[in-house]
C-alpha cells in the first residue's frame, strides 16, 4: 500500500524568516511564499511588533516588509526603524519612474508578464535625461551606475542570458503607483528643468 505525501504544514518560521531577508516573490520563492500566503494574519501580527508592516500582492506577487508610518502608534512608546529609509539619488529616481512606466505601456500591450530589456534599451532609456556634455564612455559608466544601484534596491533582476538583460520586477509598482504614474509627464518636465539647472553652469 503506498503511502500519499501530506503537504507541509504552514511554518511560520520559514514565512518571517524569507521576508526578513527581503521581497519574497511567488514564481522564485515558491515555498516561502505558500506558507507566507497561509499564514498572513499571524505574519502580521508577528512583525507588528517589531514596528513592521507586510505588503502581499497575490495578483502580481510579490509580498515584502516595510516600517510601520511614524504615526500609526502615536500611544505606545516609538519603535526604532529597522528598515531605513533610503535616499535615492535624482537619476536613480527617475530611472525607477521610466521603468515603471514601461511597464505600464508593456501590461497594457501584452499579455506576458515578464517585461525584459537589455542593457542597451535601459541605456537608451535614461540617455536623453543625462547631460550632454559629457563624453559617450562616462555617459554609459554612469548609467551603469544608476543601473547597478537599482538592482541592488531589487526592481531589476539580472538574467543568465548571455546578453546582459534584465526583467523589470512587479514590485515597482508598489513603489511607484498609479497617480504617481499619471503625473509622470509634468515629473518628467520637472526632471528636465533640474537637469538643465544642473548643466547650465553660472551666468
Amino acid at each position: 500500500m503506498s503511502r500519499t505525501s501530506r503537504p507541509a504544514e504552514p511554518n511560520l518560521s520559514i514565512a518571517v524568516t524569507h521576508l526578513m531577508k527581503g521581497v519574497v516573490y511567488r514564481d522564485a520563492h515558491p515555498v516561502p511564499w505558500l506558507h507566507l500566503t497561509q499564514l498572513q494574519t499571524q505574519v502580521r501580527d508577528y512583525v507588528a511588533v517589531m514596528g513592521l508592516t507586510v505588503a502581499i500582492d497575490e495578483a502580481e506577487g510579490y509580498a515584502f516588509l516595510r516600517s510601520r508610518p511614524d504615526d500609526s502608534d502615536l500611544d505606545g512608546p516609538a519603535v526604532p526603524r529597522l528598515i531605513p529609509r533610503r535616499s535615492l539619488s535624482f537619476h536613480v529616481s527617475l530611472l525607477l519612474a521610466l521603468l515603471r512606466k514601461k511597464l505600464a505601456e508593456f501590461d497594457a500591450n501584452n499579455s506576458d508578464t515578464r517585461l525584459v530589456l537589455t542593457r542597451q534599451q535601459v541605456i537608451d532609456l535614461l540617455a536623453t535625461f543625462m547631460p550632454t556634455t559629457i563624453g559617450e564612455a562616462r555617459l554609459v559608466d554612469q548609467i551603469d551606475t544608476h543601473l547597478n544601484k537599482v538592482v541592488e534596491l531589487g526592481f531589476l533582476r539580472r538574467l543568465d542570458d548571455g546578453e546582459a538583460s534584465y526583467e523589470v520586477r512587479r514590485i515597482i509598482k508598489a513603489f511607484v503607483d498609479g497617480q504617481w504614474l499619471a503625473d509622470l509627464d509634468t515629473r518628467l518636465a520637472e526632471y528636465a528643468a533640474e537637469l538643465s539647472g544642473t548643466t547650465a553652469g553660472p551666468q
